[in-house]
């Protein structure tokens, strides 16, 4: 397809995000186009790893595509946004037990979907201008595609901050946090992905010092109280401006219920589990919450002035986040 590049070179399966204009934003023909891969290169012999990749310098992936949800939402179609968020979260899992190594080479920005795509792989490769976010409570979400299985194993309150601020994280933070794995420099990345090709194992992947990373370094025990106006509060006697601004913009129902899903993934023994958890609040999301707005604000008329009509009440987030009865997301015991 014209947004991919699938194809097999010497021992590795490879896909290139090509969507180089859009920012590699995700679309859910992508979506299921890379999980047929997958499944395709599983029990192939010529296939010793998969190799993912992205064309530009722009961005690995800036996120997923949402606007066809946002436009069938506002018609009153909300099956679209669940067959979307179903079929996203299927191929993430597919990457995250594929059984054989994923090499994930992440340049630029890598948002929401995109860190569905790279951040489940085996072997995560940041450089310098990586720039990792979940910033999903923008436009009336919640850190998904996985996201809050990655934040709540993040050191610390970094998962509480990284959900409800959306903050981005250069390659040292996102190796500390959890969402990458080695920095390599990305003028080495062409024939670091020749060698890949030729030789069909990891052993080639040696990552270089680890720029410095500044969360370690930063006061976050304002994110541990227990519910959003407590952090708030914390933040205010702190006088943390910045943190505050982020959640003074974000919705706050998106804050409470991605407040609640990386506290719920801590105890969760797989990913699946957390998916699962995700799609409870995605699967409604146009029909019951503050998406529709965010997404109008921020990726069609783009004032950036969202008029949040929810707010950070628990019962919503439990209603939200309750099990969907036949609709759940379910899970082969194989996968």
């Amino acid at each position: 397809m014209d947004d991919l590049d699938i194809r097999i070179a010497g021992r590795a399966g490879r896909i290139t995000l090509t969507r180089e204009r859009a920012l590699n934003a995700l679309t859910h023909d992508m979506a299921q186009a890379l999980h047929r891969a997958l499944d395709g290169w599983r029990d192939d012999p010529a296939v010793a790893l998969v190799v993912i990749d992205a064309a530009g310098d722009r961005a690995f992936c800036a996120g997923g595509d949402i606007a066809a949800v946002f436009h069938a939402g506002m018609a009153g179609d909300h099956q679209l946004g669940r067959d979307f968020f179903r079929d996203e979260y299927r191929m993430n899992a597919a990457i995250a037990t594929f059984p054989k190594p994923i090499v994930a080479f992440m340049q630029g920005f890598v948002m929401g979907g995109g860190v569905g795509v790279g951040g489940h792989a085996s072997h995560r490769i940041v450089g310098d201008t990586t720039r990792i976010a979940m910033p999903e409570s923008g436009i009336g979400l919640i850190p998904d595609v996985g996201g809050s299985w990655l934040l709540g194993r993040a050191p610390g309150r970094i998962g509480e901050y990284l959900a409800l601020t959306g903050a981005r994280m250069g390659p040292g933070d996102a190796i500390h946090a959890g969402f990458a794995d080695l920095y390599i420099p990305e003028a080495d990345w062409p024939d670091l992905i020749a060698r890949l090709e030729r030789d069909g194992d990891v052993f080639a992947l040696t990552g270089q010092p680890v720029p410095a990373a500044v969360l370690d370094r930063r006061d976050l025990s304002a994110f541990g109280g227990r519910h959003l106006p407590d952090i708030v509060a914390a933040l205010e006697a702190a006088g943390d401006d910045e943190a505050l601004a982020a959640l003074r913009r974000n919705s706050p129902l998106s804050m409470a219920a991605g407040l609640a899903l990386v506290r719920a993934a801590r105890a969760d023994h797989r990913m699946q589990q957390s998916l699962t958890r995700e799609y409870r609040f995605t699967a409604r999301a146009t029909a019951e919450s503050d998406f529709l707005e965010g997404v109008r604000a921020q990726i069609i008329d783009k004032d950036r002035s969202p008029r949040w009509q929810a707010g950070a009440d628990e019962d919503k987030v439990r209603a939200l986040l309750a099990p969907l009865d036949q609709d759940d997301l379910l899970w082969e015991d194989a996968e």
